[in-house]
């Protein structure tokens, strides 16, 4: 018995786009964020076809804040479920690259055979904090550059997107650094918490590689349509935290709408229902595989 029926048309991975085919187009390209498999596959499902696992985000999830607490294997078991859900390519944040050069490439070769497309490490001192706060430690630029020159040496197909935190010195030094980053062998750069459209174009300028841009909410960077970043020249956008705080603001209304009032009825009209759950999932696909299980049969 084969295992294709698992995946749909273009699910399996290296059949639908890959990354350097999303980034050959012209116009920015939109990564949607996720945290885990299902978050991925609804994005999947609203038309995204590449996807960003935020370290902010998996962090959150698991009621843990952003400070470089989680560890490489729940990092590479929510990037392999989301790989296998999905099969886009997947750009998955690394923070620190979990150590030195070593763990950062012990975790490249994790992620390649993953199928994942991109591991993002950035340039602070662990541990780690959100980009668009205060007292950020960074790493030197040569460590970095260590970091980025080995995971490059670890992998065939794995892209390196190099995140500078250095806006908090300077937009010159983000650059700076940038650029020895690229000439490490970075293949994207992501210079985090730009404060005006000004210093996007200056980052944009100075460099001839893919920019990936980072429209987060609540932070340094203002919002900016994704049609305005195309016109600075941005070639990613991700929108990291985005799916979990929507998901944490619903989840919080409707557990205290439920303790309030003892019944479910308020959010009835804002669940998902059986029947478009179980075609999310696939749970009919799975039901035909074996014929010990009776077919299921939705009322409505």
């Amino acid at each position: 018995m084969t295992v294709d029926w698992l995946r749909r048309p273009g699910d399996r991975p290296g059949q639908g786009p890959d990354l350097d085919t999303l980034l050959a187009r012209n116009g920015a390209l939109p990564v949607a964020g996720c945290y885990d498999a299902l978050s991925g596959l609804l994005a999947k499902q609203a038309g995204f076809e590449a996807l960003y696992l935020s370290g902010a985000a998996l962090s959150a999830s698991m009621a843990l804040p952003d400070l470089g607490l989680i560890t490489m294997e729940e990092v590479m078991h929510r990037a392999r479920t989301v790989q296998r859900a999905t099969g886009l390519p997947i750009i998955v944040d690394c923070d620190t690259g979990f150590g030195e050069a070593l763990n950062v490439m012990r975790a490249v070769r994790e992620l390649e055979a993953a199928g994942i497309a991109c591991i993002q490490i950035e340039d602070q001192q662990f541990p780690k904090k959100c980009g668009h706060l205060n007292d950020k430690q960074l790493a030197s630029a040569d460590e970095m550059c260590r970091k980025i020159a080995a995971a490059k040496s670890a992998s065939d197909t794995v892209k390196v997107c190099a995140r500078t935190d250095a806006t908090m010195i300077s937009v010159e030094e983000a650059i700076s650094r940038s650029q020895k980053y690229v000439d490490a062998g970075a293949d994207i750069i992501f210079v985090e918490a730009m404060t005006s459209e000004d210093q996007i174009r200056q980052v944009r300028a100075a460099l001839q590689v893919p920019l990936l841009g980072n429209m987060t909410e609540f932070g340094r960077t203002p919002q900016i349509p994704l049609s305005r970043w195309e016109a600075l020249g941005i070639d990613l956008v991700i929108y990291p935290v985005s799916a979990l705080r929507v998901v944490a603001k619903a989840l919080d209304d409707f557990y205290r709408a439920l303790k309030r009032n003892g019944d479910v009825s308020e959010h009835l009209d804002q669940m998902m229902t059986r029947r478009e759950l179980y075609d999310l999932i696939r749970y009919f696909d799975y039901e035909k595989l074996d014929d010990s299980i009776a077919a299921t049969v939705l009322e409505g």
